[in-house]
């Protein structure tokens, strides 16, 4: 309690009140608001004139009226109140979350008059709480699904290879395609990844760059399409890099992708991987390398993934992969997308 007799700690008590961030709200036992400093009008819209004479109880919501009953009892007999989180209602109708701590006030006899409220505007940390389980709700999905893509990728890739050191650097750089991946979905909180971006991470450990065009709009890829188009473009990338275009010095790739729209009438992206290597021949009946997982991934895995399907064409001196699927499996917000 403040002496009457020092008027100074009064004032710096007045001081802490006035500029404090946090609302702070008196109240007599009969919740009736006795004081109400510039924060809360902040926080609950109404004005000093507008709150203090008024009872406390307008600022909470109906289903929570009974929280001030048991205060006020708890405050009447002397118990203390811990902090607590709870909601409260604005002025203007909305809700916002606070914590909230309770103090008594006493009189200069020591006698219980009242109680101030420090109230708490605590929505950006309610928010990012939420956003928290969300995410790890998401991580734990994601992280399942890559076990599962995994065991299968090992299970396929071990079916094909005859060599123990083959088959351990492919399921390594497999999985390190998946990785690299998941680093995009990571960046952005698991929202999603540009189809650009992705398309240049996987081909980026293969350079020859000036031998590549990139073109397509902007298409913001859903988490599960990131990682069926992303083991595509590394099983794509790899097989150029030993076979196809990137491995011959006249060679030539083009990845571009198309919106437009499907016989029915909606949206879907059109995405075409080709490369081309003149005077090639064509490939061999028996070519592994584009007959392995790698097809598996691009005729099977990535189409059903997305719900759409694919072609794959080998000619001489030509390799043409065409993924087509409906833009609401592939893209974010995709009528967003479908009006670009």
């Amino acid at each position: 309690m403040v002496s009457r007799a020092n008027p100074h700690a009064i004032a710096r008590l007045a001081s802490i009140v006035e500029w404090s961030f946090d609302a702070i709200v008196s109240k007599d036992l009969n919740s009736i608001i006795t004081s109400w400093n510039p924060a809360a009008t902040r926080l609950f819209g109404y004005s000093e004139e507008e709150a203090v004479g008024r009872s406390v109880r307008m600022l909470i919501p109906e289903h929570l009226q009974n929280e001030e009953a048991s205060i006020i009892e708890r405050i009447k007999r002397g118990e203390p109140v811990e902090s607590f989180e709870t909601t409260r209602v604005r002025k203007d109708g909305s809700m916002v979350a606070v914590s909230i701590t309770i103090s008594p006030i006493r009189d200069g006899r020591g006698r219980i008059i009242g109680a101030s409220k420090i109230a708490r505007d605590i929505t950006s940390a309610k928010e990012n709480e939420r956003r928290i389980r969300l995410l790890m709700r998401e991580v734990n999905h994601r992280v399942k699904n890559q076990f599962a893509v995994i065991l299968s990728m090992v299970r396929e890739t071990t079916k094909r290879a005859t060599d123990p050191v083959e088959l351990e650097s492919q399921i390594r750089e497999r999985i390190m395609a998946l990785s690299r991946s998941h680093d995009l979905l990571v960046t952005s909180d698991w929202t999603g990844a540009s189809l650009h971006d992705l398309v240049m991470e996987h081909l980026r450990p293969f350079g020859h760059e000036d031998r590549i065009s990139v073109s397509g709009p902007d298409v913001t890829l859903q988490s599960n399409a990131v990682q069926a188009l992303g083991m595509a473009f590394h099983e794509l990338g790899t097989n150029s890099a030993k076979y196809g275009a990137l491995a011959k010095g006249q060679g030539r790739l083009s990845v571009r992708w198309i919106l437009q729209a499907s016989q029915e009438g909606k949206p879907e992206l059109v995405f075409v991987w080709e490369e081309t290597t003149p005077g090639t021949p064509p490939p061999p009946t028996g070519d592994e390398a584009r007959k392995g997982f790698g097809t598996v991934v691009l005729k099977r895995v990535a189409p059903q993934s997305l719900s759409g399907s694919s072609t794959l064409e080998a000619a001489a001196g030509r390799y043409v992969w065409t993924l087509t699927a409906p833009l609401s499996s592939v893209a974010v917000q995709p009528a967003a997308q479908g009006d670009t």
